[in-house]
């Protein structure tokens, strides 16, 4: 997928969170997404991926691929997503794997009980 591709999904998803409330001030556990071919490729991926606010998990697919999760803690800024997809992105395709996108959980506000 190419980077201008990149920009304009993650510019369309920020701009929907924002229009839904979306808590930008504090960090949250971002997903990050790829797809391999084998189980190996993937968990050699995941393997660059592990500490604090670090997160990788593989799992195989239905239709027999392999997906990597990978979640960040950060804040969702445009420049950090792309920065870390576009690092991800250099560990992904030689590898054989592509990107599938990311995303992230947004919590919503309950009215209070009365």
């Amino acid at each position: 997928m190419s980077t201008a591709i990149h920009e304009d999904v993650s510019n369309t998803v920020l701009r929907r969170m924002k229009e839904g409330g979306f808590d930008f001030a504090r960090v949250h556990p971002i997903e990050f997404y790829a797809i391999f071919p084998d189980e190996e490729r993937a968990r050699q991926v995941a393997g660059q991926f592990r500490g604090e606010s670090l997160n990788a998990q593989v799992s195989v697919r239905d239709d027999g691929a392999w997906h990597l999760q990978v979640s960040k803690v950060m804040y969702a800024t445009h420049a950090g997503i792309g920065d870390f997809e576009q690092d991800l992105e250099s560990l992904v395709v030689p590898l054989g794997g592509v990107l599938d996108g990311w995303g992230v959980t947004q919590e919503v506000a309950l009215a209070p009980s009365r």
